[in-house]
């Protein structure tokens, strides 16, 4: 995966400890997780996450086009509704992720950093006679999360996606260090994950592989509308909705707090009756410590997994709670 070049002015803030992997170039923390984690439940400060891919999709058609592409249901998206989107393999197996908003004249998105260029380059071989543009706005504009409750004020001309879980700004990159001045405290990347963990909330490349599909991590009705017309991938996704099950759910895990290493994406899940050598059953998506529940993950299971079995990530004791019901 192609990653954008572009290093965050906010690393230059006392305290900022660069992040590492897939959120490279922006902040892991600013010297104090649990603080950080607090602020933002508490609705004060900002996630910088200028690190995402941006696109724009421009044109009269652009909304009707967007429908025949997406999971969602978009064709009378009205202007300034948040709303998130899935692009599918023709097998059904997630590809893209994208978190959208219409200004009502331009449709504005952001995506898993380094995703951009793939993303641009299918959409642009699907144009056809469609008339619509689509431009990578990474260069030009950076993405800074408000959480729910923030009281802040978006910059006048700034286009925000508000969501149950806060606001997306789309701020001119040039102009990021300035603005966020004004939001608060910052709050680093691991704060921010730490709530999407407890929110059960997927991520495309760390809840996703190559063969996932969108009901084994909870997509079903947030990404994907099930009643909306034929789109890549519908056919999988429909039969499973109607006639089958996934093959694996997305479940919650509590970890054992003793142990001082969190599991790793990736790490094997197996029952915890059978120990550490036992089948693998699974692995860990994402972990983190969170300022009031201790370590906890996401993990990806297969579904006759027992919704009451304690579980092994790696070595780490683990109790699950049901985030895709089997």
């Amino acid at each position: 995966m192609q990653r954008h070049s572009t290093t965050s002015p906010l690393l230059a803030l006392p305290g900022a400890v660069a992040a590492e992997g897939q959120d490279e170039g922006v902040a892991a923390h600013y010297g104090d997780l649990f603080r950080e984690q607090r602020a933002l439940a508490d609705g004060t400060g900002f996630v910088d996450l200028s690190h995402r891919g941006v696109l724009t999709v421009t044109g009269e058609d652009r909304l009707s086009w967007l429908h025949l592409l997406l999971t969602q249901h978009v064709t009378e998206l009205p202007p300034n509704q948040a709303t998130e989107a899935l692009i599918l393999s023709a097998n059904g197996h997630v590809e893209h992720a994208l978190y959208l908003v219409d200004d009502g004249a331009t449709v504005w998105a952001h995506v898993e950093p380094g995703t951009q260029e793939a993303l641009i380059g299918y959409l642009d071989s699907m144009k056809f006679f469609y008339r619509v543009e689509v431009a990578d706005r990474t260069d030009d504009y950076a993405v800074v999360h408000l959480p729910a409750g923030s009281i802040a004020q978006a910059p006048e001309g700034a286009l925000a996606r508000e969501t149950p879980y806060g606001r997306d700004l789309f701020l001119p990159r040039g102009e990021l260090a300035a603005y966020a001045g004004t939001y608060g405290p910052p709050a680093g990347i691991l704060a921010y994950e730490a709530l999407r963990v407890e929110g059960h909330r997927p991520r495309l490349g760390f809840e996703t592989d190559h063969r996932t599909i969108p009901h084994e991590v909870g997509w079903i009705g947030g990404a994907v509308h099930l009643t909306k017309g034929c789109y890549r991938g519908q056919e999988t996704v429909a039969r499973v909705q109607n006639l089958g099950k996934p093959p694996r759910r997305l479940v919650f895990l509590h970890l054992d707090g003793s142990d001082v290493h969190l599991p790793a994406h990736g790490t094997p899940v197996r029952l915890a009756a059978d120990g550490a050598e036992g089948r693998q059953l699974g692995f860990v998506t994402t972990s983190a410590r969170h300022h009031e529940l201790g370590p906890i993950a996401l993990a990806l299971v297969k579904r006759n997994v027992p919704v009451d079995a304690p579980l092994l990530a790696g070595e780490t004791a683990a109790a699950q709670e049901v985030v895709v019901a089997p």
